[in-house]
């Protein structure tokens, strides 16, 4: 699959584009999307080659939030502006994957806002959960299941064949007019698993190697990531052992998530190709969290090196920070482009290094010494091995290796040596 080599450039349009916070449903489209394809140069020299978007159908908000699968938000531009920044992305050679919200949608919800006008007598009831024996807090005169206790978001009903049916429809036409690769599924946890597996069904048939990812924040990955449903999902659980091991100094703790998920024949997730990344969308941003920023380069290095499909979180790679318990906004701001500085610059090589790289892409993990502030471990692929060290000491480290001495300088990431 295309994603198993591909490094990935992370985007939530709204907040990136300006997109006013809430849609009035009657100003004519707006192409703030051109804005990405003035960012298409820099992300390319970043190192990335395929790119995720999230929310950019018409929806109340934030996205999340859906009014109609079928329009692009009218506060990033219309259909044809998507095209086109679809097909300029195209040829760069760049990736595109949608953010699929297929849980859930907004109280704007063309089939919701028939339910409110005609409660029992909507053709619609069935898609949602509702009470009409109850009232909730905006009078509706029923009560429906809404998402993690947020009554702004209405669940949907994905047993019922018409709600499957008419959201197939829409990636189909996803796929054929905007020829997009993939999709990452919102809440993919909470999802149906035979809408899942028809889904799966439906882009293979359209697009041979159509990428289906899913947001995985607990749980066995492999629930959801084998032939039949996903392709990969967010590997959360190497998210929290990378940046807490390295606040920690406690390496120990990152190697062990390691060789728990990757060791051969013993990792529970040995040879699946997981979505790893150091921050998001709903998370704090990696360099508000380290308690160093001299971190950010091991860091970043780790995660082009150890299995998973990387991802760069748009303004990350200048080491902006953002607290997610500060509001949306700041993590997920409009945002200039800067200039490159020495953390950017460091990215950008060890991202190019994985995508020319097959060891690093599909080769199998090796731990081969553990210390507090230091991880020494291999990559092999058939014949071929990379051996790589990581100090997050403020020291240098010696390491021995094969019958050689390698010394590591302090906070970085080394190739010790190739074979």
């Amino acid at each position: 699959m295309w994603a198993d080599e591909s490094v990935f450039y992370h985007i939530y349009p709204m907040g990136f584009c300006g997109a006013p916070g809430r849609n009035d449903f009657a100003a004519p489209p707006q192409n703030r999307l051109r804005k990405i394809a003035l960012w298409l140069e820099h992300i390319e020299s970043a190192g990335c080659n395929a790119v995720y978007l999230g929310p950019v159908f018409e929806s109340t908000a934030h996205g999340y939030d859906t009014k109609d699968y079928f329009q692009i938000d009218r506060r990033l531009g219309s259909n044809d502006d998507f095209k086109t920044l679809a097909a300029q992305m195209h040829a760069r050679g760049i990736k595109i994957v949608l953010d699929g919200v297929f849980n859930h949608v907004g109280r704007n919800f063309w089939a919701f806002e028939d339910v409110l006008k005609h409660k029992q007598n909507s053709p619609y009831c069935g898609w949602f959960f509702l009470n009409f024996g109850q009232n909730n807090g905006y009078g509706d005169g029923f009560c429906y299941e809404g998402w993690d206790g947020c009554d702004d978001i209405v669940k949907l009903n994905l047993k019922n064949p018409e709600v499957k049916q008419y959201l197939k429809s829409a990636v189909s036409m996803w796929i054929k007019e905007f020829d997009i690769d993939g999709l990452r599924l919102d809440t993919a946890h909470y999802l149906d698993r035979g809408f899942l597996r028809e889904l799966h069904t439906m882009v293979r048939s359209l697009k041979e190697n159509f990428w289906l990812m899913g947001e995985v924040v607990f749980g066995n990955y492999k629930r959801l990531m084998n032939n039949e449903m996903l392709d990969s999902v967010t590997n959360y659980e190497l998210y929290k052992a990378l940046y807490s091991g390295c606040n920690d100094r406690n390496l120990y703790e990152t190697a062990h998530a390691l060789s728990r998920q990757f060791r051969p024949e013993e990792g529970v997730y040995e040879g699946c190709r997981l979505y790893s990344f150091l921050d998001n969308h709903d998370v704090t941003r990696i360099a508000s969290i380290v308690n160093n920023q001299a971190l950010l380069k091991p860091l970043y290095g780790l995660l082009f090196t150890v299995p998973g499909i990387p991802s760069i979180y748009y303004g990350s790679e200048w080491g902006i920070g953002g607290r997610r318990e500060n509001g949306d906004s700041e993590v997920r701001p409009c945002l200039e482009l800067q200039a490159d500085n020495d953390l950017s610059r460091h990215i950008a090589w060890w991202a190019s290094f994985r995508r020319k790289s097959k060891i690093l892409a599909c080769g199998s993990y090796h731990e081969l010494e553990v210390r507090s502030e230091l991880l020494v471990f291999s990559r092999n692929w058939e014949n071929e091995k990379v051996f790589l060290g990581v100090n997050i000491a403020p020291f240098e480290q010696e390491v021995y290796l094969e019958g050689e001495n390698f010394v590591i300088p302090p906070y970085t990431i080394s190739i010790l040596k190739s074979s």
